[in-house]
C-alpha cells in the first residue's frame, strides 16, 4: 500500500497511510501486544477498511490487538473479545460476534 510512497515525507500522506505507516513502525519492534487507538479517526470508510484490514492480518499473524475504537460495529466485528465501557466502568464484555448480536448493546450502543 505504501510502496509507491517510499521517498513521500510522512507529513504529505492521506491519514490511512499515515495509520498504516504509525502502525509498520511499531511493528518494527517486533511486539508481542500492540496498543492502538482509535485507528478509523478522521479517516475516509475506504481508509478505515485498509486499516481495519491491516488490523485484522496483524493478528492473524501472532501479534496480540489492544485496541479502543469509537466505530464499536467495525472494532467488534474483527475482536476474539470485546468490552463495552460506560463513564469507565466495563458494561457489557463477550466476543465480539455475541456483543454485536447483543439486543442490550445493539440499543444502547450500536444504534439500534
Amino acid at each position: 500500500m505504501l510502496a509507491s510512497k517510499r521517498r513521500a515525507l510522512a507529513g504529505t500522506l492521506s491519514g490511512g497511510q499515515q495509520q498504516i505507516l504509525e502502525i509498520a513502525m511499531a511493528l518494527l519492534l517486533h511486539p508481542t501486544l500492540l496498543l492502538i487507538d482509535e485507528p478509523s479517526l478522521g479517516l475516509d470508510p475506504r481508509m478505515v477498511e485498509t486499516v481495519f484490514g491491516t488490523i485484522e492480518a496483524i493478528n492473524r499473524a501472532g501479534t496480540a490487538v489492544l485496541m479502543v475504537e469509537q466505530n464499536a460495529v467495525q472494532a467488534l466485528g474483527i475482536s476474539h473479545r470485546g468490552f463495552v465501557l460506560e463513564l469507565g466502568r466495563n458494561r457489557f464484555e463477550g466476543s465480539g460476534q455475541d456483543l454485536l448480536a447483543n439486543p442490550d448493546v445493539r440499543a444502547h450502543y450500536l444504534g439500534g
